[in-house]
């Protein structure tokens, strides 16, 4: 017989590896909506593996920066069942923007300064998608939140990205030898599957400190 799946802890007592859990649930559970969510990303990694440094240089704070913030704005929405007036949805765009920009200057030289920055400030998307309150306050709500338990919220980051990264590069190899595919193509593909985890687990990472908070 098989066995039961076990009971999932409330968003307060969730572990690191129950989010993750979580997060792959949900994602089967929303397959197509979550797979949409791929796709930004997918065209950014594409983009990145083609132009110079320079360029990427340019492209990550404006073109990057802009496309993720816009994914995680709708992920947060479809995770946390929340459906926002334009003007939030605006305003929750724009305050990712600014958040995301200086994360590939940050993860240059090591990557902990940018989880570190997303941590504490990466919740202010989905606050201020679910919560009606202004730019400014999201800010200091974010960082409210990430205090509540700050090592789970970066614990909680690290994985996703460990998870995320290391499938994706496995993922990218069998591809490459499966029908000779191009690395820009397998690239793609890689990231549009796999890359939602990290919108998707982020989101419900705002519910843990939420409750957390509470």
């Amino acid at each position: 017989m098989a066995e039961l799946r076990p009971v999932a802890l409330p968003p307060a007592e969730r572990t690191i590896g129950q989010l993750l859990g979580e997060s792959i649930r949900f994602y089967g559970d929303h397959f197509w909506p979550c797979l949409v969510l791929g796709l930004p990303a997918a065209a950014v990694a594409v983009v990145f593996k083609n132009v110079s440094r320079e360029a990427q240089l340019v492209l990550a704070p404006t073109f990057s920066a802009a496309l993720i913030s816009a994914t995680f704005v709708r992920a947060s929405g479809l995770v946390l069942h929340a459906s926002p007036p334009r003007r939030r949805l605006l305003a929750a765009w724009l305050t990712g923007w600014a958040v995301f920009a200086p994360v590939p200057f940050l993860v240059l030289a090591f990557v902990l300064p940018g989880l570190l920055w997303l941590a504490a400030l990466g919740l202010a998307v989905p606050v201020l998608v679910v919560e009606d309150v202004r730019m400014r306050a999201a800010l200091v709500r974010a960082w409210r939140l990430a205090r509540a338990d700050f090592l789970h919220a970066l614990g909680s980051l690290f994985t996703l990205a460990v998870v995320v990264v290391l499938s994706q590069s496995v993922l990218v190899f069998i591809l490459r030898g499966f029908g000779d595919a191009g690395v820009s193509t397998a690239l793609f593909l890689a990231s549009v599957v796999l890359s939602p985890l990290l919108f998707i687990g982020t989101a419900l990472l705002y519910a843990d400190q939420s409750a957390r908070v509470e």
